[in-house]
C-alpha cells in the first residue's frame, strides 16, 4: 500500500486536534463551576450558547500553541510515520498543550479576586515576589483539588492521544505523493492562519479579549467564552496605552480638569497617614453596609465601625483597578489601571506627580511600609519612581518570629512597629501603610485561633484579625505627641472573596471603604456619592490646604463643585464610567451600553433610550481616557516641569 495520498495521517492530526477541543470544553465547564456564584447565566441554554461561541477563541488558542506541533506532522518528510519521529511529536504537543492548558486552572481560584481572565499583566505583578516557591506550595495546599483535577486531565488526554496511531508504512513516496503533501501543507497553513486569527470573514483584525463580549447578555459572561491562554496570549504583547482622539482639548479641560488647584482651607501641615489594606472590600465593614439592606448581613470590622462614627466615611466608593500594586499607583498617584496595569505597562518611569512629591515639596518625610520580604508586589520599585523617602519592609523589621511563613509580617506586631518607627520621626511626615494578612491563605496566628468569627467566607476571619490589629495600633497612636496632627486614612486596594449575592453583582464588584479620620473630628459623616481611589490624593490636597496646581484625574470629596461625582474603572474587558444617574460601559471608542445607577446587575440596558444625561457621561468617559493615555505616553504627569 502507498503512503500517497496520506488521508491517514491528516486523520490523525485532526484527531489529535480535536482532542484539544474537548478538553478545552471541559476546562470551560469547570471553570464555569467554581465561579458560577460570581457569573450570572440564564440556564443550561445559556451556557451552552457561551460554549459554543468559546469555540472560536478555543480556536484561536489552540491552533497558536499547536502551530509548531501541526507544521511538523504535515511537513513532507520520509520519516513522519517512524516510531521515534511520532515520539518527537508527541513531545511537542503535550509539552506546549498542558503548559497552557494549566493557565485555565489557576483562573478557577483566581477569577474570584480578579473578576477577569488572567492576562499578561497578571504574569508581570507574579515577577515581583521573592517568594514564588512557598506561594506555589501554599497554593498546592490550600487548592489541592485543582492540581488533582488537571493531573487527571492531563492523564485521560495523554491516555486518549496514545490511542490514536499511525501505521508505518516502508514503501517510498513517489512524486504524486510530494506534490499532494506540499498543496496540503500550503492549504491547512492558510487555514490555520485565518483560525489563528478567528475570523475568515471580517479578517482586518485578529479576535481579541473585547470580541467576546459580542456574544453575551452581561460582560460578565465573556470570561466564559474566554479561555485564559487567549487571554494571555492576545495581551503578550500588546501596548494598550495608545493615543485617542475622542473630543477637543476644551473638552477635557472643563468636563475633567485635569488639572487642579484648591483654596478652600488654610495652608496647614498635619502629619497624613495612609492605610491600604489588603483586600479589605466594603463588603466585610458593617459601618459602610447600613444602606444595603442584605438579608442576614454580618460585619467583621468591630473597630473600623466604631471608628466610623468619629469619620468622614463613603460608602459607594470603588478600586480604581484590580491588584495590589494598582491600589497603590491610585491612592498615592491617583493613576487608575484599567486593561493592563499601568505599572506594567512601558511607561510607569518618568516624573510623576503625587501624593509624595506635592508634600516632598512642602517640608514632609514620606514613608512607605510593607511587611513583605522588600520589593514584593513591587512596591519597592514603585515607591522609588515616586520618591519615598524611606521604605520599611521585612528586612528592616528584621524578626523572622513574627513571619507568616508566606506573605510577611503579622498584621498586628508590624502595626505596632509602624507606630514606634512614626513616633521617632520629624513631623510633618507622610507615611504609607500596605497590610499584609487579610490575604490568601486566610490564616491568623495560632494564639488568636477561635477569637475571631470565621463568618460565611474564608476571608473574613482575617478581616477580624486585621481590625484588632487596627485596634491596638490606635489604642498605641493615642499615646504619642504627634497622634492629634494627624489626618488617618483607610482603603483596601481591591475587593476578595464575595458573600451576598448584593456584591456578586458586576458593578458592585471591586467596591471598598473609604474613611478619613482626624482626632479632632473635622471631617465627620457618611457620603453616599460615587467616590473612588484617585479621589483620595486631590482630597487630601485640599485638606491640607496645598493651594498650588497640581496633575490630578481624580476630585476633592470634600469641597469639589465643578467635577461632579464619578466613578472610573475597567471590568469585564470594558470600561465602567458611573456619574449621576448612568452607568455606561464603554469599549475604548464608543459606548455600548447604558444603565440605570441601581442596575448594578446589568439587567438592563438603556442604550436604545439615549437621553441627553447618558451622551454627558459618555463624553466624560472620554475625555478620560483621551487624557488618561495622551498624559501617560507623553510623559505629562506632573504639572512642575
Amino acid at each position: 500500500m502507498k503512503r500517497y495520498p496520506r488521508f491517514d495521517e491528516y486523520t490523525v492530526l485532526i484527531l489529535r486536534i480535536l482532542l484539544a477541543y474537548v478538553f478545552y470544553s471541559i476546562a470551560r465547564v469547570l471553570f464555569f463551576v467554581y465561579n458560577s456564584s460570581l457569573i450570572k447565566v440564564g440556564g443550561v441554554f445559556d451556557f451552552v450558547k457561551l460554549c459554543y461561541h468559546g469555540l472560536v477563541f478555543d480556536t484561536t488558542t489552540i491552533l497558536y500553541v499547536n502551530s509548531l506541533f501541526i507544521l511538523v506532522s504535515i511537513f513532507p518528510a520520509v520519516v513522519n510515520r517512524k516510531k521515534g519521529y511520532q515520539k518527537v511529536l508527541f513531545y511537542i504537543y503535550f509539552i506546549t498543550n498542558l503548559l497552557a492548558y494549566s493557565t485555565n486552572f489557576i483562573d478557577f481560584i483566581y477569577y474570584r479576586y480578579t473578576f477577569s481572565r488572567s492576562t499578561r499583566a497578571s504574569l508581570d505583578t507574579l515577577e515581583n515576589e521573592s517568594n514564588k516557591l512557598l506561594l506555589f506550595f501554599d497554593f498546592l495546599k490550600n487548592y489541592w483539588h485543582v492540581f488533582l483535577l488537571f493531573f487527571v486531565l492531563a492523564y485521560l488526554w495523554i491516555w486518549m492521544y496514545k490511542k490514536i496511531k499511525i501505521t508505518h508504512h516502508i514503501e517510498r513516496p513517489g512524486i504524486a505523493y510530494f506534490f499532494f503533501s506540499i498543496v496540503s501543507f500550503l492549504l491547512i497553513t492558510t487555514l490555520c492562519i485565518g483560525g489563528i486569527r478567528g475570523d475568515f470573514k471580517k479578517s482586518t483584525r485578529p479576535i481579541n479579549i473585547l470580541d467576546a463580549s459580542r456574544y453575551t447578555k452581561n460582560s460578565g459572561q465573556a470570561d466564559v467564552v474566554l479561555n485564559t491562554p487567549f487571554a494571555i496570549i492576545r495581551t503578550w504583547n500588546t501596548n494598550t496605552f495608545k493615543k485617542v482622539n475622542l473630543v477637543s482639548k476644551a473638552q477635557v479641560d472643563s468636563l475633567l480638569m485635569p488639572i487642579k488647584q484648591y483654596k478652600n482651607n488654610p495652608s496647614t501641615k498635619p502629619n497624613i497617614v495612609i492605610f491600604i489594606i489588603e483586600s479589605f472590600a466594603r463588603e466585610y465593614n458593617g459601618a459602610f453596609n447600613k444602606g444595603t439592606k442584605i438579608p442576614n448581613y454580618e460585619g467583621y470590622t468591630p473597630f473600623v465601625d466604631s471608628l466610623a462614627q468619629h469619620s468622614l466615611i463613603f460608602t459607594n466608593a470603588y478600586a480604581n483597578g484590580w491588584k495590589s500594586i494598582h491600589g497603590v499607583s491610585s491612592v498615592v498617584a491617583g493613576i487608575p489601571s484599567f486593561q493592563d496595569a499601568f505599572t506594567s505597562s512601558p511607561y510607569p518611569k518618568q516624573k510623576i506627580e503625587s501624593l509624595v512629591s506635592t508634600l516632598k515639596r512642602e517640608g514632609y518625610d514620606t514613608s512607605f511600609f510593607h511587611g513583605a520580604p522588600n520589593g514584593s508586589m513591587g512596591f519597592l520599585g514603585f515607591g522609588n519612581i515616586l520618591g519615598y523617602d524611606h521604605y520599611y519592609g521585612k528586612t528592616e523589621y528584621n524578626n523572622d518570629a513574627d513571619f507568616d511563613g508566606v506573605w510577611g509580617i503579622w498584621d498586628e506586631p508590624f502595626f505596632q512597629y509602624f507606630n514606634k518607627t512614626l513616633s521617632q520621626k520629624k513631623q510633618p511626615f507622610m507615611a504609607t501603610l500596605f497590610s499584609v494578612s487579610s490575604h490568601e491563605p486566610y490564616k491568623v496566628p495560632a494564639k488568636y485561633e477561635g477569637k475571631f468569627p470565621k463568618g460565611k467566607v474564608n476571608i473574613n476571619e482575617c478581616i477580624g484579625y486585621t481590625d484588632y490589629a487596627f485596634k491596638r495600633f490606635f489604642a498605641a497612636a493615642k499615646k504619642q505627641s504627634w497622634y492629634k496632627n494627624t489626618i488617618f486614612v483607610l482603603v483596601a486596594d481591591h475587593g476578595n472573596t464575595i458573600a451576598y449575592d448584593e456584591y456578586k453583582k458586576e458593578f458592585n464588584k471591586n467596591t471598598v471603604p473609604i474613611l478619613f479620620f482626624s482626632p479632632d473630628e473635622k471631617y465627620v459623616g457618611v457620603n453616599n456619592d460615587w467616590a473612588q481611589q484617585i479621589d483620595i490624593y486631590p482630597t487630601l490636597l485640599d485638606m491640607i490646604g496645598y493651594q498650588k496646581p497640581f496633575r490630578s484625574w481624580g476630585r476633592s470629596l470634600i469641597n469639589e463643585k465643578q467635577v461632579p461625582p464619578f466613578v472610573i474603572k475597567y471590568g469585564s474587558n470594558v470600561y465602567q464610567f458611573m456619574s449621576g444617574e448612568y452607568i455606561c460601559t464603554f469599549d475604548g471608542k464608543k459606548a455600548i451600553g447604558f444603565y440605570a445607577k441601581d442596575d448594578k446587575a446589568m439587567e438592563h440596558n438603556l442604550i436604545s433610550k439615549r437621553n441627553a444625561a447618558m451622551d454627558l457621561v459618555e463624553l466624560r468617559c472620554k475625555a478620560f481616557v483621551q487624557d488618561y493615555m495622551e498624559r501617560i505616553v507623553d510623559k505629562r504627569l506632573t504639572t512642575v516641569k
